[in-house]
């Protein structure tokens, strides 16, 4: 396995509650894009589906399609995204669809995650 690890900034951020539930709680689709620098180079576009308890935290799931570099190489793939916001940091963890990768990423594999607060970080084992 080769480890990619950089930053990621949030270029937009679309957010819509499609169910308000008791509580204060409710359910939520964003979509997003984002730009990844460091191992990543490039550019990815997420949809998350979220679950807000009535605290402000929240479960999400997601897809993002990234088209850039990894390493250098060019091309595109796809990850499952899981995670959790405590009202302050999101944490997720990743990994590659299989056969998503395209172009000179064609074949890759994986495993990850990233931590946004201010700053977001990410890291990516991958194999080729």
């Amino acid at each position: 396995m080769t480890a990619a690890s950089g930053s990621f900034q949030v270029a937009s951020w679309n957010e819509d509650t499609y169910e308000e539930l008791d509580g204060g709680r409710k359910l939520t689709h964003a979509d997003v894009t984002l730009r990844f620098s460091g191992g990543i180079e490039g550019d990815g576009s997420v949809r998350w589906l979220m679950a807000y308890r009535a605290d402000g935290t929240a479960s999400f799931v997601g897809l993002a399609r990234v088209k850039g570099t990894i390493d250098g190489r060019p091309g595109a793939f796809v990850l499952e995204n899981t995670g959790t916001f405590d009202g302050m940091v999101a944490r997720g963890r990743w990994s590659v669809v299989d056969g998503s990768g395209t172009g000179a990423l064609d074949g890759l594999s994986g495993t990850g995650g990233f931590e946004a607060a201010q700053e977001a970080t990410y890291s990516l084992q991958y194999q080729l």
